[in-house]
């Protein structure tokens, strides 16, 4: 029995030097360190940004305060030549408008959207065409140019234009653009793009009905753009 009792003994004595060798194993001391990193630029300002895409329409491209912003139906009216309000069968009417991208702006392209009525300021369309005969017999012709200085948009210059975007030559008013057009961005961040120049040319035809006399129609485009 003694004998017994001094084996469990030295297994406890054991054992608790197994637990104090162990404890001592935890309590070790270390030295510590470590390193960050953010998601920063050389400048040190902001971390992970976006870039900016925006661009102006203006509707008399002698005018340099003219570049403006209209995100909204109807947006900016156009300056038809002489005899807007008074078409008879075979007459056309014409109007400019220019778009550049801002200044810090990336580059992109435009694609004119089909016409859509006109709203006033309760959302009802502008004119008087009840079963739309008038909107439906208008033909839209919409011609380019990149040129610095663009041809006057008239018929007695309408030859000095580019041919008429693809599918906007004597189309329907609620016809689609076929092709798009480039926004370039301004040579530094300080300056705007190049402008891209349009000629709206609105035609009613020859052959347009009687039915047609005292009506009125308000067309609005969109110029939807898209960077690169």
């Amino acid at each position: 029995m003694a004998q017994q009792r001094g084996a469990r003994k030295a297994a406890a004595i054991s054992a608790g030097v197994a637990v104090l060798a162990l404890g001592a194993t935890y309590t070790l001391a270390s030295w510590n360190d470590s390193e960050w990193v953010w998601g920063g630029t050389d400048g040190g300002d902001g971390g992970v940004a976006t870039s900016t895409f925006q661009f102006q329409q203006n509707i008399d491209i002698t005018d340099p305060d003219g570049w403006a912003d209209f995100h909204a139906n109807p947006g900016q009216a156009l300056v038809f030549t002489a005899g807007a309000l008074n078409l008879s069968p075979g007459d056309s009417i014409y109007a400019p408008v220019s778009l550049r991208t801002i200044a810090g702006s990336e580059a992109g392209t435009v694609v004119l959207q089909g016409a859509v009525p006109a709203l006033d300021g309760d959302s009802n369309p502008i004119g008087n065409d009840p079963d739309n005969a008038l909107w439906d017999a208008i033909e839209v012709t919409v011609y380019t140019s990149s040129d610095a200085v663009p041809p006057a948009c008239n018929a007695a210059e309408e030859d000095d234009w580019n041919d008429p975007i693809a599918g906007l030559d004597g189309a329907p008013l609620g016809t689609v653009a076929g092709a798009t057009q480039l926004l370039p961005a301004g040579a530094d961040e300080l300056t705007p793009g190049a402008p891209q120049h349009y000629c709206f040319k609105l035609t009613l035809p020859a052959t347009a009905s009687n039915d047609l006399q005292g009506r009125s129609i308000a067309p609005a485009w969109e110029f939807a753009g898209l960077s690169d």
